[in-house]
C-alpha cells in the first residue's frame, strides 16, 4: 500500500481539523468519519523517519497538526472559510495527495516550542474574524507566519529555522508563507501522487 499511518515514539498526532480549534470552527475530520488519523504517502513517511535521530538527539517530538486530507473534508473547509485560506480545489492541495504535513516541534513535555505564530496562525480571535468575513485583519497578522518575518523573538526565529533545516535536510520543501507546512517536492504530481479518497477504517 502506498499510504501509511504516521506512527512512532517521536511523532504525536494532533490533527487540528479533527477538533473545533481551527480556522473553520468545525471538526470536519470527525464529520467525514476520518478522525484523528495522520496518514501520508510512504515517500513522505520515509522522509519524516529520517528526522528521528535529530529529534532523539535533542529530546524533541514532532507534533502533526495535519497530514492527508480527504477531498470531501477539503471542500468543507473551503465552504466554511471561502477567503483563499485553502486551495480552491482538492487537486491543488498537497494535503489531499497525502504529500504534505503541518507540524511543529515540542519539548519532552509535548509542549510546542515557541514560534512566531501558532500552527495555521490559529487563535480564537483570528478564527472568529475570518468566519465573520473580516479577512483583512487576519491577512495582516498571518504575515508573521512567513519564513522571512523578522519581527519575532530570537528564540522564535531560531526554532523556525531549526525546523526548516531539519525538514529540508530530509528532502522536503517549505512554503514561504507558512513556517509549519512541508511537502514532497513533486507532491502535486497527479501521476505519481494521485488524488484519492481513503477510508479511516483502512488505518485502524
Amino acid at each position: 500500500m502506498d499510504y501509511v499511518k504516521v506512527e512512532g515514539e517521536r511523532f504525536v498526532v494532533r490533527l487540528m481539523y479533527a477538533g473545533m480549534q481551527n480556522m473553520s470552527g468545525r471538526a470536519v475530520y470527525q464529520e467525514t468519519g476520518w478522525g484523528n488519523v495522520a496518514v501520508v504517502h510512504r515517500d513522505l513517511f520515509a522522509a519524516l523517519q529520517k528526522t528521528v535521530p535529530v529529534l532523539e538527539k535533542h529530546n524533541l517530538y514532532m507534533l502533526i497538526f495535519d497530514a492527508y486530507r480527504l477531498p470531501e473534508a477539503h471542500n468543507m473547509l473551503v465552504q466554511a472559510v471561502p477567503f483563499g485560506l485553502f486551495a480552491p480545489e482538492p487537486k491543488l492541495s498537497a494535503h489531499c495527495h497525502a504529500t504534505a504535513v503541518d507540524v511543529c516541534l515540542a519539548n519532552e513535555n509535548l509542549q510546542p516550542l515557541k514560534y512566531p505564530t501558532p500552527v495555521d496562525d490559529y487563535t480564537p480571535e483570528n478564527a472568529l474574524t475570518v468566519r465573520l468575513g473580516n479577512i483583512a485583519a487576519f491577512q495582516k497578522d498571518v504575515l508573521k507566519a512567513r519564513h522571512d518575518y523578522q519581527g519575532a523573538t530570537a528564540e522564535e526565529k531560531a526554532n523556525r529555522l531549526f525546523l526548516k533545516k531539519l525538514m529540508e535536510g530530509v528532502g522536503l520543501e517549505s512554503l514561504a508563507h507558512e513556517w509549519w507546512h512541508y511537502s514532497l517536492p513533486d507532491g502535486l504530481n497527479q501521476e505519481k501522487y494521485p488524488l484519492i479518497s481513503l477510508f479511516s477504517e483502512d488505518f485502524s
